[in-house]
């Protein structure tokens, strides 16, 4: 009997040798075999973000599948794994634990929300498993160690910074003020202001922080309106922005003006029956998809993305499917062995034009953040218009 087993272990051996240094190599990278590669998600598919979450999970899955239908990447199949965090960080580590542990994802992919990637970041990082174009414009997505994060676009802080100084100089505006949630998310938005306000020599008016689920801000705007603001800078819910602008309306408050960053940028936002939004302004990373609908790459993707969902596209449904459309680009650029390593250096070496976004991408060993652009819109018969792009 020890003689059998020692001849099957010798056999055992000689097999996981002959079958090359580059497939033991393989077996150490987490999410990675040889037909598969998976990326995970912790997403808000149900909470006060979920018309960004959706559509975005929708867009990723849309280019992913057509990767995945003209053979993969080196042969390998994309799996995409998203867990619903509903804007909560205990569901947010609960998914990532899932995905990390039990899924063994190889990467992450468009994770939803400033608090949620930010305490995600303890998991990730010890692990060296790359984080890719997160759902949110924080600076502290691109926080050290920087080797394994990507962001997709310009941060909140200079989006604000920008808006600010641009609604400054067309109105003549002398108070600047700001509603937000008092997270990581919110924080650095309301500060931002602060320090533009600052530097542009105006005066800061005031303040008035919320509760993710509150929707009644007669009694902030009443405060607000006291203080004599000209422009309000939101950090907040998509359906809380809608009902602040709103709410300002029914108020007779009509000659201040509302400024999203991009996480209020949405086609639904400007799309509220009824003129709602009308008037309010966003300064944000891209530009977006509807206005473009006539041109070549927004219109095929606008057709693709109806055909599988049967909903209208908009700019998260397009910021999903590049962010994916950056990933697939990047494993390609990986080659065959594919590691942390090759594929960070894959990310590190992308410098294209997406036509789509309508950006320049661009990646260096110096440089984790895809687009720079700082576009600034206003809603006008119920669809963003651009303004001014910086």
């Amino acid at each position: 009997m020890k003689k059998v087993t020692s001849t099957l272990l010798a056999a055992a051996m000689a097999t996981g040798l002959t079958g090359g240094l580059g497939g033991a190599a393989q077996a150490e990278t987490q999410g990675v075999t040889a037909d598969e590669v998976i990326f995970g998600s912790v997403n808000d598919l149900s909470g006060i973000f979920a018309a960004v979450g959706v559509p975005a999970v929708n867009g990723a899955n849309l280019r992913f599948d057509e990767a995945n239908a003209a053979g993969g990447v080196h042969g390998r199949q994309i799996r995409f794994v998203v867990e619903d965090n509903g804007y909560q960080i205990p569901r947010a580590m609960q998914g990532y634990n899932k995905l990390l542990n039990r899924d063994k994802v190889f990467g992450m992919l468009l994770s939803l929300g400033t608090p949620m990637n930010i305490a995600g970041f303890k998991l990730l990082d010890p692990k060296g498993i790359p984080n890719v174009g997160p759902l949110s414009a924080a600076r502290e997505m691109l926080s050290e160690p920087l080797d394994n994060k990507f962001s997709g676009f310009s941060s909140y802080w200079d989006q604000v910074q920008a808006g600010v100084k641009y609604l400054a100089g067309e109105f003549d505006s002398k108070e600047i003020c700001t509603m937000y949630i008092p997270s990581d998310f919110g924080k650095e938005i309301a500060e931002s202001t602060k320090d533009v306000t600052a530097g542009l020599g105006l005066t800061f008016g005031g303040e008035t922080t919320h509760k993710p689920d509150e929707l009644d801000f007669v009694g902030s705007l009443t405060k607000l309106k006291a203080a004599g603001c000209d422009v309000i800078t939101m950090a907040l819910g998509v359906r809380q922005g809608i009902t602040v602008v709103g709410t300002a309306k029914k108020l007779g408050w009509t000659d201040v003006k509302f400024m999203n960053t991009s996480a209020g940028f949405l086609g639904v936002v400007a799309a509220v029956p009824g003129g709602v939004t009308e008037g309010l302004y966003a300064s944000a990373g891209w530009v977006d998809l509807n206005a473009r609908a006539a041109d070549e790459a927004p219109a095929k993707f606008i057709a693709d993305y109806k055909a599988k969902y049967d909903q209208p596209a908009g700019g998260f449904a397009m910021l999903g499917y590049s962010a994916a459309d950056t990933v697939v680009r990047a494993l390609e650029a990986a080659g065959q062995d594919l590691t942390h390593e090759s594929f960070i250096k894959g990310m590190e070496s992308l410098d294209y034009f997406d036509a789509l976004t309508d950006s320049q991408i661009s990646y260096s060993a110096d440089d984790h953040r895809g687009a720079d652009d700082i576009v600034i819109s206003i809603v006008e018969g119920g669809m963003w218009k651009e303004l001014d792009r910086q």
